[in-house]
């Protein structure tokens, strides 16, 4: 048969489609259309893809699909030959029309003005990281590949357990470390190995809106915490109530509303944890963030790892691209975890493992993190600053001299839903503090990041969201 048939083959590379796919679907309407006969050899794959403009193992991956749907057969050593595919009986094959190249803009992606938690990656340490990355490549391929442990790269675990004890004061075995795929990840598996469905489970009001999805959806009773002055308030142990088998906890830095728990209060915490023999889960997503003095040592640290499990995410500090964060797990509770990993899967991505691990001990991340506090401070003075001289009549926020973002309180409107759509509009990206509440809301108004986005880059969105909050002033 001529090779002209073959060449009439055409593929666009502009379209979403994959390229393996357009040419398995070309080639398998040809036989169809019974255009290529049984024992019709495809042309060699090589030759093909030459052809084409396209790699070989596009076209091998197109050949595969062709094979183990029938329409072909291998034969050792002669080729890929068309098979008897028999009649279809009333079938009317639709040729496609000549696919021509979209004529199509180019993609501009648009700023998100204040939008919380989220790293500025124009300060990320590209450089450096592609160093450590190339390094792993070339001198430990098996490692970005593969895993021989479930709880993660040992080498990046111990140098978690450097960077815990330096700057959280937790001491830890690199043993009890496990790496997950973020903060989520984290709190998933730690659900799923301290609780069953039914059970109470003590959460925080306001607070992390996909935590609280992830707690139903395993069928557990929340028992929703106020943050008051002190922090989360501590669950009640009347004899109408059982208490929760598990609690989750910011004390670091309360998310949405910001403030760090007291200790005495987090003491009561634990003390609650050892009487009820229960657990405590401690998200402490971004308490390195702190521009006042040195971060507060966590409540793992004054609990010794025996009631709590500790969470840690590089999302917020480092990348939120490599989703990877870690806990720390008390040793009574290892097995336990072990046996979750093993029942439903490791999420968490090896390769950026080994490479993220040299860079915490050439001491790379250390200073990343203290480049970034040093900025986000100054970012943060000048967002506080903005926000008295064109919100100050009409908005609050608390001074907690930490975090990613600030929790805006709009006290004459409840229409923060309404003010945040508006601003989104503009591309001024703050979520509603209403969104963030269980069940009745106790305050309105937008968490906004001050993170990612520059000092000269600040006044005219955060104009424009002034504009909108005064329509909806109320006096």
């Amino acid at each position: 048969m001529s090779s002209a048939i073959f060449l009439s083959l055409s593929i666009d590379k502009e379209t979403d489609t994959p390229l393996f796919q357009q040419i398995y679907e070309g080639l398998s309407r040809l036989i169809v259309a019974g255009k290529l006969k049984t024992g019709v050899r495809l042309p060699a794959t090589r030759t093909f893809a030459g052809e084409l403009g396209v790699s070989r193992s596009t076209v091998v991956t197109a050949y595969d699909q062709l094979i183990a749907e029938g329409y072909c057969e291998a034969r050792p050593g002669a080729g890929v030959f068309v098979c008897d595919i028999g009649a279809f009986t009333g079938l009317k094959v639709v040729e496609k029309p000549p696919v021509t190249a979209p004529n199509r803009k180019p993609i501009i992606e648009r700023p998100r003005y204040f939008e919380p938690g989220i790293p500025d990656m124009k300060l990320f340490p590209y450089e450096a990281w592609a160093r450590h990355v190339s390094r792993a490549a070339r001198s430990s391929t098996k490692a970005i590949i593969t895993n021989a442990d479930k709880f993660g790269n040992m080498r990046l675990r111990q140098a978690i357990a450097n960077h815990l004890i330096e700057w959280r004061g937790i001491e830890a075995a690199p043993e009890q470390i496990l790496i997950t795929a973020g903060a989520g990840n984290a709190l998933e598996i730690a659900m799923r190995a301290l609780t069953r469905a039914g059970q109470i489970i003590a959460l925080e009001d306001p607070g992390y809106a996909p935590m609280r999805r992830v707690a139903i959806s395993l069928g557990l009773r929340p028992h929703w915490m106020r943050i008051g002055d002190q922090g989360a308030e501590l669950p009640s142990l009347s004899d109408a109530d059982k208490p929760p088998i598990l609690t989750i906890l910011t004390p670091s830095h309360q998310f949405p509303l910001g403030g760090t728990m007291p200790t005495g209060q987090r003491n009561r915490f634990l003390a609650f944890a050892e009487q009820t023999k229960s657990w405590i889960v401690e998200d402490d997503f971004d308490s390195e963030f702190r521009y006042a003095g040195r971060p507060i040592p966590a409540l793992a640290a004054l609990d010794h790892l025996q009631r709590v499990i500790y969470i840690g995410t590089f999302s917020k500090i480092f990348s939120s691209g490599l989703r990877l964060g870690y806990m720390v797990v008390p040793e009574q509770l290892l097995s336990v975890f072990g046996q979750v990993l093993k029942d439903f899967g490791m999420a968490t991505s090896i390769a950026p493992q080994l490479p993220l691990a040299t860079f915490m001990e050439e001491g790379e991340f250390h200073r990343h993190i203290r480049r970034m506090r040093r900025t986000y401070g100054a970012r943060r003075n000048r967002f506080v600053e903005l926000l008295h001289s064109k919100l100050g009549h009409i908005a609050r926020h608390e001074n907690h001299l930490a975090g990613m973002q600030i929790a805006l309180e709009l006290p004459n409107t409840k229409e923060d839903t309404a003010i945040s759509s508006d601003a989104a509009a503009k591309n001024v990206i703050c979520p509603p503090l209403s969104s963030f509440y269980a069940g009745n809301p106790e305050k309105f108004g937008l968490l906004m990041g001050f993170s990612s986005i520059s000092q000269e880059e600040m006044e005219r969105p955060l104009g424009l969201l002034a504009d909108i909050i005064q329509q909806y002033h109320v006096k």
